[in-house]
């Protein structure tokens, strides 16, 4: 096999080799990346905010406690939304917060700001910094783009250089830190086995947790952990509601589990969401009967909320993602 410099494109019969990480950044955020298109996420796949209000009111639960935990005096705490999406998450948290709560909202993201939007949010691609409070980051780690190792038939891992009609082949060996992060957290196994290089995560993420003067930094993303690395890899795509082959050109999301324990830091903790959300008292414990004979107009909205509750903590669903909770003491 002939091996492609992976620090340089090359451009053969009109087709561009790149690694992966520049593909998906492209793909992704370019001007006419997925995650810029009208639609937005909620269009292609359905995410914990999306399923029920019920994780919007754990969140601002979750928000109030931090702020019991702040530095007095408190006068305003921040809520920010990493990775907002189109301020669904947002919004449903303004809503669930008792009146007077004095939070600030910022929403983080790279698409432009929709409307109508509450005008309480805050919408930038940059972090606040100098901030005291919540950051919440949603499903983000995952869509932040990393370069993808294969070990070749000789045992050396390699970069992959991808095409934009999702056609691979193997590059340069995988060097400097990035082969560095790979032996610390997912040493190569044997020939044809593949890893996601992590440190753009671990990097994004303590950039995001350094915007928080004072409080709390959760990430909630599907993850594996060392020593339980999947052997192959999880890079993939979604497009409307199903998962599809990882294509870089525009047209499907692209994302990867996150190595989450790479990412944490001193203090940190990581939780699956079922636990994560039963502390902030979401059980998806059905309704009394008795109730039903009472006041079956509350025996039925108790069930409803019981099967959306039901739905977030699932093993094998969105109970199975991990959340990264790293707190920020005050500095």
């Amino acid at each position: 096999m002939t091996y492609q410099a992976a620090n340089e494109s090359e451009h053969t019969g009109g087709a561009e080799w790149v690694l992966w990480r520049e593909a998906a950044e492209r793909a992704l955020y370019g001007p006419e990346g997925f995650y810029r298109r009208p639609e937005g996420p909620a269009g292609h796949f359905r995410t914990s905010v999306h399923a029920s209000p019920l994780y919007a009111a754990a969140v601002a639960r979750l928000l109030r406690e931090t702020a019991e935990d702040l530095p007095a005096p408190v006068t305003e705490v921040a809520l920010v939304d990493v990775g907002a999406g189109r301020g669904e998450l947002l919004t449903g948290v303004l809503a669930a917060l008792p009146d007077g709560f004095p939070v600030r909202a910022y929403a983080v993201e790279r698409a432009v700001r929709p409307a109508p939007l509450d005008p309480r949010i805050e919408w930038s691609e940059r972090l606040p910094h100098g901030v005291s409070g919540l950051l919440f980051a949603n499903e983000w780690l995952d869509n932040i783009p990393v370069d993808v190792a294969e070990v070749d038939d000789s045992g050396v891992p390699r970069y992959v250089l991808v095409r934009a009609d999702g056609e691979e082949r193997l590059g340069d060996p995988v060097a400097g830190a990035d082969a560095a992060w790979l032996g610390r957290w997912w040493p190569p196994a044997g020939p044809g086995t593949r890893a996601e290089i992590g440190w753009p995560r671990d990097a994004a993420w303590a950039a995001a947790v350094a915007c928080l003067d004072a409080g709390l930094a959760v990430a909630v993303d599907y993850t594996h952990r060392a020593g339980d690395r999947p052997p192959f890899g999880t890079l993939t795509g979604f497009s409307r509601g199903r998962e599809v082959r990882p294509v870089p050109d525009g047209g499907c999301d692209i994302t990867a589990h996150v190595a989450l324990d790479s990412c944490a830091g001193p203090g940190a903790e990581l939780v699956s969401q079922r636990e994560a959300l039963r502390r902030l008292g979401v059980s998806g414990t059905r309704p009394p009967l008795a109730l039903a004979s009472t006041d079956p107009t509350a025996y039925m909205r108790a069930l409803a909320s019981a099967g959306e509750a039901a739905e977030l903590i699932a093993p094998g669903g969105l109970g199975d993602f991990t959340w990264l909770l790293q707190p920020v003491p005050a500095r």
